[in-house]
């Protein structure tokens, strides 16, 4: 994705066909952020919206000496965590109760892993519920530590941990179970 600096400095004048050709180049790059985030299509376009209005009213902070998609993208994340944060305090908090067993199955896990491809593998991290899709996110494909993702969703780091941990024996779960096609309540929505 190149922008160039004049694109930018006419969406900053406030010129309609600079802004949406600034959409058109940004919408699969800032989609593809909402669609991590998010657990459907709709609400992801919903966000992207939202994000992309944030990133037009705030260009004139951005910095042309930095690079424009990693700005993009924190602008992205910083909406979709805001976002995240009012459903949150909308539901209230739910609290995710499974029974937590240790299985011998785990041992299986990378044989399993081979036979999924990359589409499944979002699809189960889709299912995670919010909170631990969050975290699982923010750590593993964003790359946020702990103590940023602590301060980023208003959660203590110990709670940042515990989403983190109980994600991936999710995922463990989840893909043990493809692999056997074994259809249980555990991961079903």
């Amino acid at each position: 994705m190149t922008i160039q600096p004049e694109l930018i400095s006419s969406c900053i004048k406030g010129e309609r066909k600079a802004e949406y050709e600034l959409y058109k180049i940004t919408y699969s790059y800032l989609m593809s952020i909402c669609i991590r985030y998010t657990r459907n299509a709709d609400k992801a376009k919903e966000v992207q919206n939202m994000g992309f209005l944030k990133i037009l009213t705030n260009l004139n902070k951005y910095d042309a000496n930095a690079p424009f998609k990693p700005w993009i993208r924190r602008v992205m994340i910083n909406t979709l965590i805001n976002e995240y944060k009012k459903e949150k305090i909308h539901y209230g908090n739910i609290m995710y109760v499974e029974d937590y067993y240790e299985t011998e199955q785990y041992s299986a896990l990378n044989d399993a892993i081979t036979k999924i491809n990359a589409d499944q593998i979002y699809e189960f991290i889709a299912k995670l519920p919010p909170a631990s899709q969050q975290v699982f996110n923010l750590y593993f494909v964003d790359g946020y530590k702990h103590k940023e993702i602590a301060e980023l969703l208003g959660i203590s780091e110990g709670t940042s941990k515990w989403h983190l941990n109980a994600a991936r024996e999710k995922l463990k779960g989840m893909i043990l179970g493809y692999d056997q096609k074994v259809k249980t309540p555990f991961y079903e929505k």
